[in-house]
């Protein structure tokens, strides 16, 4: 559960660090690509998804803030040379947006957008969180599919640690014994 502001964008500071490390390692032929088959958000490009995920941010902070589930206008990212500006500044824009807000907006009840329904602001935030995280998984599925070699969550492949599971079972069968 979140307890303050702070603590909650400290933890999205880290999401977007590595949103923009996935979208900064795509090559220039990322530029543009989009699948060959799909309707609607199964079609787009890396660029509207990254053009996306920048205005959703701006989505979440007016819904949290009572403004109404209003998105912003969407970013120029038409080149690759814009995406991480264009989530640098969007991470800044939600960081103005809910710095100052009090405490006890976490557990206030927001409407949902399309039901009668509410959840409490901390649940709008964390929604913000995984929405980033889906779609910097789409576009790292992408990147798989072309071959362009996406970077590691933890710096590791699995074929690493695979290779260190005997030594790794031995090790803890050893002290589990001992």
């Amino acid at each position: 559960m979140l307890s303050s502001i702070e603590d909650f964008l400290r933890y999205f500071s880290s999401i977007n660090k590595r949103t923009m490390r996935d979208v900064a390692a795509l090559p220039p032929e990322a530029d543009g690509w989009k699948p060959p088959a799909g309707e609607g958000e199964n079609s787009w490009s890396v660029n509207e998804i990254v053009a996306h995920v920048a205005a959703s941010r701006g989505f979440f902070a007016s819904a949290y803030r009572a403004e109404g589930w209003i998105f912003p206008e969407f970013p120029d990212v038409s080149s690759r040379e814009q995406w991480v500006p264009a989530l640098e500044r969007s991470e800044e824009a939600f960081r103005e947006a809910l710095q100052d807000t009090p405490a006890d907006w976490l557990q206030r009840r927001v409407p949902l957008v399309d039901t009668d329904n509410t959840v409490r602001g901390w649940r709008v935030l964390m929604m913000m969180t995984e929405h980033d995280i889906h779609h910097r998984s789409q576009i790292d599925t992408y990147a798989g599919l072309n071959s362009w070699d996406p970077p590691q969550i933890y710096g590791r492949r699995y074929e690493q640690i695979e290779q260190i599971q005997d030594a790794q079972r031995a090790q803890y069968r050893g002290a589990a014994q001992g």
